[in-house]
């Protein structure tokens, strides 16, 4: 079967994650129990209010079959004012209800002496391993995963990565980073993934072998990207518009029934929700240089769909439904 690695000829970051973006956190929760397959995955994006200290932030929606929260107004105002939470399709809800909460013991002026909160939270469809119908993700579980969150977490079947399914294989989380140079400066690019998409004989890695050739590709993917270069809503949006490039790589062709969403935010600038001066200085990468972010985004988040396959581990969930690890499926299949 040979070594599973990905090739880049980019640098990548210290520990390969999301992470390597300074001040960036990452948490789970999994629920694993028989038909209960599924969890929570929220990202920090600072370690103080994001509330009171906002980040430039923008997303695009790719295929729209999804049931995302707050990416309205993230493209509207072009900030990020919350963590963003990952969890399965039908636990959308309680997961913004649990962030909401966690920003209100904070800030005592949301919905008081100032506007509400804008909070982001991304899904995908575990269905097939988890009893999604249960909605087994409490509150709670997203609570606990704010206290997990760390600079060093697990990717593979976690979180919410939990029940998720990758090119027939087991998918779920995954994350790299590229260190690219500006102005004799190291900055970081960071990708998180969920992975929930593609067909076993589309993946370009290896010729896995399908049966059904009239499957359609369903199944949903949400692309988290961070870095540190300075950068406006605009251009965050066109990184997040490369995306596509990524998943084109490894097979996908977004099919109809495929939600595949990017969102982005910079760390560089900070946004006060309260500004004692009208006009803000903020820095922003020259256009003619951002072409190097676009190519650290792009091979950030292929390796962070890989490593969600490479890191996956087995899973039997609902009904005895099974869905294996990439490593043993292609073991299984040297053996027919």
């Amino acid at each position: 079967m040979g070594t599973l690695l990905y090739k880049t000829k980019l640098i990548r970051g210290k520990r390969n994650l999301i992470t390597d973006v300074p001040g960036v956190k990452v948490g789970h929760v999994t629920l694993s129990d028989h038909n209960i397959q599924t969890g929570v995955t929220v990202i920090l994006p600072r370690t103080d209010n994001i509330f009171q200290n906002k980040y430039v932030g923008a997303s695009q929606v790719i295929n729209g079959f999804g049931k995302s929260i707050g990416l309205v107004q993230l493209d509207e105002l072009g900030t990020l004012e919350s963590p963003i939470a990952l969890t399965n399709t039908l636990s959308v809800g309680t997961a913004a209800q649990a962030v909401v909460k966690w920003m209100l013991k904070d800030n005592e002026d949301i919905g008081t002496t100032t506007g509400t909160i804008n909070v982001v939270v991304g899904e995908c469809n575990d269905g097939y391993l988890n009893d999604i119908r249960g909605c087994h993700v409490k509150e709670e579980h997203v609570f606990e995963a704010f206290q997990n969150a760390d600079e060093h977490f697990e990717e593979g079947a976690v979180g919410a990565g939990r029940g998720m399914t990758c090119f027939g294989a087991k998918g779920g989380i995954g994350s790299a980073s590229r260190i690219i140079t500006i102005d004799h400066k190291d900055y970081h690019v960071g990708s998180l993934v969920l992975t929930n998409f593609g067909l076993k004989k589309d993946f370009t890695y290896h010729d896995l072998k399908s049966e059904d050739i009239e499957e359609l590709e369903k199944g949903s993917i949400m692309m988290v990207l961070a870095t540190d270069v300075p950068l406006d809503a605009r251009q965050l949006k066109r990184v997040c518009r490369r995306m596509p490039i990524a998943l084109g790589r490894l097979g996908s062709y977004m099919g109809n029934g495929s939600g595949d969403i990017a969102i982005a935010f910079s760390t560089a600038n900070t946004i006060p929700h309260y500004a004692d001066e009208e006009i803000l200085n903020v820095k922003t990468l020259h256009e003619s240089k951002i072409d190097k972010v676009f190519r650290a985004a792009i091979d950030a988040c292929e390796e962070a769909i890989f490593s969600s396959l490479v890191h996956g581990e087995t899973v039997t969930g609902r009904d005895g439904n099974t869905t294996l690890c990439l490593k043993e499926m292609l073991a299984n299949q040297e053996k027919e």
